[in-house]
């Protein structure tokens, strides 16, 4: 089997959840018997543009990166007119069996026409990673100006958040998208969650698996440890991208409650960067961390491959996101470490995350309503050591890549529908 896996991102240029999975599910191909495997992935302009070059190797043989011209956000498609001859003949030349898109922005939606009528026989996979189909506002499913929870799209909806695009565009935008997205072959989602928003939209249920994406270190190589600070105050932990939609307002004015209980020792570390959001947030954010009580420590910055050990650190990780998330990341990484997930009571969070068993919930965007658990939690440490019995592990990258090449040979065995 030749496998083709395609990622808008290298995680060596950016280290979103996205391309990690891509990349990871990747090198495990590779290293299966009669898996050749070849990746592809955009630039998204962290490449110094080559004259008269689109395709490039820095990174090794079997691996390029597309290095991208400009972007139509709106329509997911791609204006630069040398990307389909360059790609198509990196088709011919590997013929795949499977092309496995772990995204299509940076490539363009038509990019699953330009693999159709290359390659008529080979089989395309798309795996959907949020819903940046159905929603304009970077596909998070959340309100302008106000953030609120959207939980379905239409053009009349899409044009109050998007006043300057008329209710038609939004409706030739959806024909756009799943004309080019109905060429798949399957679709995979990292939950049902996700899964069923896109059913909702359009997208036929009989293609779609619902496939966990995987994770290097397994949860069983890990020893539990126990509660090394039982004289001192309880540490939560916060990982990842610092942004609005991630909840670092939610989490800050969390500590300010907290903090006006002077007999309630406990401590939150925030780890994490805020240097590529908007100038507005990161305003925001650091007038927020002026005011942030003794009790809420930001640690700044990490390297992705020290997130395991400093997950150990605390005694929980929150995850307090105001939009609906798909699979975070960290979920399966604090799995992964036995730590119990403190997280919103909503989307992909929610599910990934049974409360009470794997840790527990709070009404997403509420601060109060997460002071009020960390309190509880506060006054009562052990049940966070308790859960460590309690709490599911993620699949390996191995167990994942062979639910997905199960999900390779089914759409081999059938007839493709989505020619022309």
């Amino acid at each position: 089997m030749r496998v083709l896996v395609m990622s808008h991102m290298d995680p060596r240029l950016s280290r979103g959840g996205a391309e990690i999975a891509a990349f990871q599910m990747y090198q495990e191909l590779s290293s299966r018997e009669n898996v050749t495997a070849c990746f592809l992935s955009a630039s998204g302009g962290k490449l110094p543009e080559r004259l008269g070059v689109r395709l490039v190797q820095p990174f090794g043989p079997n691996e390029y990166v597309y290095v991208t011209q400009g972007f139509d956000h709106f329509l997911h498609a791609n204006p630069d007119p040398e990307f389909p001859v360059e790609f198509t003949a990196l088709l011919h030349e590997f013929r795949p069996d499977i092309v496995h898109l772990h995204h299509y922005t940076n490539f363009g939606v038509e990019t699953l026409h330009l693999i159709r009528r290359a390659l008529p026989a080979a089989r395309i996979i798309v795996t959907l990673h949020e819903y940046l189909a159905i929603c304009n506002h970077f596909g998070q499913m959340v309100k302008r100006p106000s953030f609120a929870l959207c939980s379905e799209a239409s053009p009349r909806d899409c044009h109050r958040c998007f006043p300057e695009v008329a209710e038609q565009e939004f409706f030739l935008r959806q024909l756009y998208l799943s004309r080019f997205l109905n060429e798949a072959d399957a679709f995979i989602a990292p939950s049902r969650f996700l899964a069923q928003r896109y059913i909702a939209w359009g997208l036929p249920e009989s293609r779609f698996h619902v496939i966990e994406n995987g994770t290097v270190e397994e949860a069983s190589t890990i020893a539990p440890i126990a509660h090394a600070r039982q004289s001192q105050a309880p540490v939560f932990g916060f990982f990842g991208q610092i942004s609005r939609l991630k909840g670092a307002h939610v989490l800050i004015k969390a500590a300010q409650l907290l903090s006006e209980e002077a007999a309630l020792p406990l401590r939150i570390e925030m780890y994490g960067d805020q240097s590529s959001q908007p100038e507005a947030f990161r305003q925001e954010f650091d007038e927020l961390l002026a005011e942030a009580p003794a009790n809420f420590i930001f640690r700044g910055p990490y390297e992705n491959w020290r997130v395991r050990s400093l997950m150990r650190s605390v005694d929980a990780v929150i995850v307090p996101s105001i939009w609906w998330e798909n699979s975070p990341l960290v979920i399966q990484e604090a799995l992964s470490s036995l730590r119990p997930i403190i997280c919103s009571d909503i989307g992909g969070m929610a599910e990934k995350v049974r409360d009470g068993i794997d840790g527990f919930h709070f009404r997403a965007g509420d601060p109060r309503s997460l002071a009020e658990l960390l309190a509880t939690l506060g006054r009562a440490p052990e049940r966070l050591q308790a859960m460590q019995s309690t709490m599911g592990r993620p699949p390996s990258i191995a167990e994942t890549t062979t639910q997905i090449m199960g999900v390779y040979q089914a759409a081999s065995s059938q007839t493709s529908s989505q020619g022309l």
